[in-house]
């Protein structure tokens, strides 16, 4: 039996990893610093502090973390303001899902992203919590995102359903004891290793049905 379903928010609502790619490596050009290779792939999960940090510590970006961070978030938030990316199917999916069981949101964006987006997508009071990585002790692939959400939910972790695209994400739902449903990312598949945590894998929002969740 279903107690809740979790959405991630970038990759899975929407199509978000482009853009901060984007951002982080116009902030990094800007300091006149090179991008590292495998920099885009260890981002992904990272919290607000985690990244900043890695901007600023490990590639070199002049300025305090916290400053980065602000400045690559503001322009996150005017990026959105001017087109919100949804990926196809995620309304319905939000709107389908919270038809039949509580609604959480584990996010590694900042807070005011996930306001910024839930807000302009009309979605804010589908979701009955939304936590942000900043938030809890530690970033994704940790557990602690999910294991905060699930506590505010009062849900058992055992039957709450996470919906996933990123190898950290995918970690981090599977680490906190969740059934994990991954739609892998086209532009930034998952690790194989990280998907085989899945207990369904589909190609799109559309497949997430409420026989499928109820199904797990």
């Amino acid at each position: 039996m279903t107690d809740a379903v979790v959405f991630d928010l970038d990759g899975v609502l929407v199509d978000s990893e482009p853009l901060w790619d984007d951002v982080r490596r116009s902030v990094v050009a800007a300091a006149g610093k090179a991008w590292p290779t495998d920099a885009t792939r260890a981002l992904q999960g990272m919290s607000t502090p985690e990244w900043s940090a890695y901007l600023t510590d490990v590639v070199g970006v002049p300025g305090r973390a916290d400053e980065v961070a602000a400045g690559v978030i503001d322009e996150m938030v005017a990026r959105y303001r001017e087109r919100l990316p949804l990926l196809p199917g995620a309304v319905d999916a939000v709107h389908r899902l919270a038809s039949h069981w509580p609604l959480g949101l584990a996010s590694s964006s900042p807070r005011r992203l996930i306001d910024t987006v839930l807000d302009s997508a009309h979605l804010t009071d589908r979701f009955q919590v939304t936590v942000s990585t900043e938030e809890v002790g530690a970033g994704k692939p940790s557990p602690a995102v999910y294991n905060e959400v699930v506590r505010r939910l009062g849900a058992d972790s055992s039957r709450v359903v996470a919906i996933e695209d990123s190898s950290n994400g995918l970690r981090s739902a599977s680490a906190a004891r969740l059934l994990v449903i991954a739609v892998p990312n086209a532009s930034y598949p998952p690790q194989d290793d990280a998907l085989a945590l899945a207990d369904v894998v589909v190609h799109s929002l559309d497949e997430v049905t409420t026989t499928l969740v109820a199904g797990l």
